[in-house]
């Protein structure tokens, strides 16, 4: 069981963590026809938007409220307004997702107030999607946003069912957490369509920030789950919760609408995948296809092979808590010990990270306890790409966000395939990395009779 300390430094060096509501935006971002917006300054967006537009490399819907310093001194409900009719009127979406910053909560704007006199006064946004969700940077992180966030989404738009009996045996609803990629989205419902269901995503970020083009140009998201489709969720017989922070939201469907639900903490990894089949071969009453029989055989070969390359090397990890444990414990499953573990912040599953110690810091504290523990791999997003530099370890870009390489929303991780690819990313990294410092070249074999390089052979030819 590890420990988890809190880093005391006065200020982040170099930091680790993304804002809460950056991940709060994130989570609209998974809806069709979304615009979502931040109730703050606008470097608060522009910096958002920034990480998004860089990581995706596609257009990203996201706007602001524009708070200057007198309108925050005075209030934002004229900003909220005229925010929100703009955005209604000229882009047409189909609901607005409002998240706050640290400026507007140490205010304390009543957004929720706002909210409801621009109903009042504006009856055409009377039944309009709207939705909120407090979200200050100035505590908490990314994965919180995002958990938050979708919760929230369950709270306010899905509909309470009538009956249970119109429960559909065939719907399953997914809630996957911020640490999954579009293309770990498609992997998923690739896998439970395989076993005759209809899984919905919420949210659903293969639908929306999955590279495609559009047919023409739509100012909101292209793609997700539509608000319909949300609202109807809870005539699904199941919820499958994907990460510890979705545990929340998958709590909020059940109060709401009956629906049970199970937890997958990860699917990364042989065990946690072969608990994801048997589980959905129950619920739907279908053998496990024999794909995956001979992809979990893949898997296993992959683990063996590369647990010569992988087994005893030192990982220093920094990510989110759930990708934080995914990568840890996959990583130590094929022989790997992880010796250092940084996070961004608080989660149940820290403590079961198989590692002495998990500091909640940032990437300069990383580099530096990578550095003193001899650590022979460095995984983090593309912020960490100088300390591997500088420490000269191969280093693997994970999570968010990863703006120096192309294919960061197709990266998969999760299933028997996605393991195994992942697997073979890393055994190769430690591979290239000895045959770079360690295969012998002409510049190295030859030595001269005192075993000096480079001047000429030590035994004589003739």
């Amino acid at each position: 069981m590890a420990i988890v300390t809190v880093g005391k430094k006065a200020c982040a060096v170099n930091p680790l963590k993304m804002s809460q509501p950056i991940g709060g935006a994130f989570a609209f971002m998974g809806l069709r026809g979304a615009i979502p917006l931040l109730h703050g300054s606008q470097g608060c967006t522009s910096f958002g938007l920034t990480l998004f537009v860089r990581h995706f490399k596609e257009a990203v819907p996201l706007q602001t409220t524009a708070m200057s310093e007198v309108a925050t001194v005075l209030g934002g409900y004229e900003n909220v307004e005229q925010a929100i009719l703009n955005i209604h009127n000229r882009t047409k979406p189909e609901i607005i997702g409002i998240c706050s910053t640290g400026v507007t909560e140490t205010k304390g704007d009543d957004v929720e107030g706002y909210i409801r006199l621009i109903r009042q006064k504006h009856p055409q946004l009377a039944n309009f999607p709207l939705v909120y969700v407090p979200t200050p940077d100035f505590k908490d992180a990314f994965q919180d946003g995002w958990e938050k966030t979708v919760a929230r989404m369950v709270e306010v738009l899905v509909e309470t069912p009538k009956t249970a009996a119109r429960r559909d045996p065939e719907r399953v609803n997914v809630l996957p957490g911020c640490h999954l990629t579009p293309g770990d989205l498609d992997e998923i419902r690739t896998i439970m369509e395989d076993f005759g269901l209809e899984p919905s995503f919420l949210p659903d970020l293969a639908g929306s920030l999955d590279g495609h083009i559009p047919d023409e140009f739509v100012p909101t998201t292209i793609g997700g789950i539509g608000v319909d489709e949300v609202a109807a969720m809870g005539q699904a017989a199941w919820t499958v919760a994907i990460g510890a922070q979705m545990r929340r939201a998958a709590e909020a469907m059940e109060k709401k609408t009956g629906t049970p639900f199970k937890v997958f903490e990860r699917l990364c990894g042989l065990i946690p995948n072969d608990e994801f089949l048997v589980f959905l071969s129950e619920i739907s009453g279908r053998p496990v296809p024999l794909k995956y029989r001979r992809q979990r055989g893949q898997l296993a070969d992959a683990m063996l092979d590369a647990h010569f390359h992988i087994g005893g090397r030192k990982l220093a990890i920094g990510a989110e808590p759930d990708l934080l444990f995914d990568l840890s414990s996959t990583l130590q499953e094929v022989g790997a010990k992880v010796t250092v573990a940084v996070t961004t912040t608080q989660s149940p599953v820290l403590e079961r990270i198989r590692t002495e110690e998990v500091l909640i810091g940032d990437l300069e504290d990383l580099e530096n306890l990578a550095k003193a523990r001899g650590c022979d791999l460095l995984i983090t997003h593309s912020h960490g790409r100088q300390a591997a530099e500088r420490l000269k370890i191969p280093f693997y870009r994970a999570g968010f966000p990863m703006f120096d390489r192309l294919g960061a929303g197709h990266q998969l991780s999760v299933g028997y395939r996605g393991t195994r690819d992942l697997i073979f990313d890393i055994a190769n990294l430690v591979i290239a990395d000895h045959e770079d410092n360690h295969q012998p070249t002409p510049d190295t074999w030859r030595t001269d009779g005192t075993g000096a390089p480079g001047e000429g052979p030590a035994v004589s030819l003739h």
